[in-house]
C-alpha cells in the first residue's frame, strides 16, 4: 500500500486488501520504514519460488523451480532461486536421496535355463513374453513398474505397480497378461525375465 499510495487511493487499497485505512495511517505515524525495492523484490521471488515448490509436492529443487519460473515468464537465475529456497527452508528431492531396492533380501536365486537363448522374437505371437521392472519417481514417492510384453509384437500385455519389489509385483503383471489373452489360451509360452531367478522357483 505504501509503495502505491501515490497511484491509488489508500481507502480503496485498504478495502481491496481487507485491512483498515486507519491501521495503515497508524503504521505510518509510528515511523516504520517500509521495505525497499530490493526487499520487496525478494519477497515477491520468495512467494513465487514457494508456490512452484509446493505445486511440485515439495519435489522440485532449485534447477527445476528455475526452469518452471522461466516457463511462467519469471526471469531469475538458479543461484537466486537456491538462496530463496534456503531462506525459506525448502528442499527438493534428489534421485540420489533414494536408492531403489533392486533385489529381494533373503531370497536365494535359482538357476533357470534360458529356453530361447536370448532370441526373443520367435516369429509369432505368444511364443515368448518378456518382462522388466523399472522404478518411477512420483509426487507421492517411488513406485516399481513391471511390464509384460509380447516379444514378437512388442505389445504390452500386462503391467503392475507397487511401492515394493517382490514376487507379487511380477505375478500381478503376469495375471493381467493372461487375462488379456484368455480368449486365445496360448500354450507353451516362455516367460523370460532377467530377474526371474530371484522371484521364480523352477518346477
Amino acid at each position: 500500500m505504501h509503495a502505491e499510495k501515490h497511484n491509488h487511493q489508500v481507502t480503496r487499497m485498504a478495502r481491496l486488501l481487507g485491512v483498515s485505512a486507519s491501521g495503515y495511517y497508524a503504521w505510518v505515524a509510528r515511523g516504520v520504514k517500509p521495505p525497499g525495492p530490493r526487499a520487496t523484490r525478494q519477497r515477491v521471488i520468495d512467494a513465487k519460488v514457494r508456490k512452484v515448490h509446493v505445486e511440485s509436492d515439495d519435489v522440485y529443487g532449485a534447477p527445476r523451480v528455475t526452469a518452471q519460473l522461466d516457463r511462467e515468464g519469471v526471469k531469475v537465475d538458479k543461484k537466486t532461486v537456491a538462496a530463496s529456497m534456503r531462506r525459506q527452508g525448502l528442499e527438493g528431492i534428489s534421485p540420489r536421496m533414494f536408492t531403489p531396492v533392486t533385489t529381494i533380501a533373503g531370497v536365494k536365486p535359482h538357476r533357470i535355463p534360458d529356453r530361447v537363448q536370448r532370441t526373443w522374437d520367435q516369429g509369432a505371437l505368444d511364443k515368448v513374453w518378456i518382462s522388466d521392472v523399472t522404478y518411477l519417481r512420483t509426487g507421492e514417492g517411488w513406485l516399481y513398474l513391471c511390464l509384460v510384453t509380447d516379444a514378437h509384437s512388442r505389445r504390452v500385455l500386462g503391467w503392475s505397480m507397487s511401492t515394493v519389489q517382490n514376487s507379487q509385483l511380477i505375478e500381478s503383471a503376469l495375471r493381467r497378461a493372461c487375462l488379456l489373452r484368455q480368449n486365445h489360451k496360448p500354450e507353451g509360452v516362455v516367460f523370460h525375465a532377467d530377474y526371474a531367478e530371484v522371484f521364480v522357483k523352477p518346477r
